[in-house]
């Protein structure tokens, strides 16, 4: 009996759902919210925007910004990832940010993380279509923008 309430609270756990307000935008999926005054940093499920620096970065944080700034949104939390951030989708006025990110072709459908056959759906529709990043000839994953680049010592090799 102890053993199954352990269980039911660690799955509850790992699918927490509270309402907050957002009271800053880091990037197309950063987000901080304020939870019973305490700021939860939050980042979105199921997708991967263009990082600073990158074509479209800028768009994604606007758009993340004008969907969420400033509003009570539904925060379904899912996990927590390495960096201490609620990993979570973000519900508001009815729409999933990051369904509505892939949707405008301004974040990949991040599959290393993520099995969303809806997100996945969206974002075929959005290369199809050629909107936000899909517009670009080549665009670079942001996962591979983050992978450091290999580094010569000063006899030209890799190190």
């Amino acid at each position: 009996m102890c053993i199954l309430a352990v269980l039911l609270t660690a799955s509850a756990q790992s699918s927490e759902e509270f309402q907050a307000r957002v009271i800053g935008v880091a990037d197309g999926d950063t987000i901080t919210v304020l939870r019973d005054k305490i700021p939860v940093r939050i980042r979105l499920d199921g997708i991967d925007c263009p990082e600073g620096g990158q074509d479209f970065s800028q768009r994604a944080k606007t758009f993340a910004s004008q969907m969420v700034f400033g509003k009570t949104v539904t925060v379904v939390a899912k996990d927590t990832d390495k960096y201490g951030r609620t990993v979570a989708r973000i519900l508001v006025d009815g729409q999933d940010l990051s369904l509505a990110l892939v949707q405008a072709g301004l974040a990949w459908h991040y599959v290393q993380y993520s099995n969303d056959q809806v997100l996945a759906a969206a974002e075929v529709d959005a290369r199809q279509i050629g909107i936000g990043l899909w517009s670009l000839k080549s665009p670079v994953p942001p996962w591979e923008f983050r992978r450091p680049s290999a580094v010569l010592n000063s006899q030209g090799r890799n190190t």
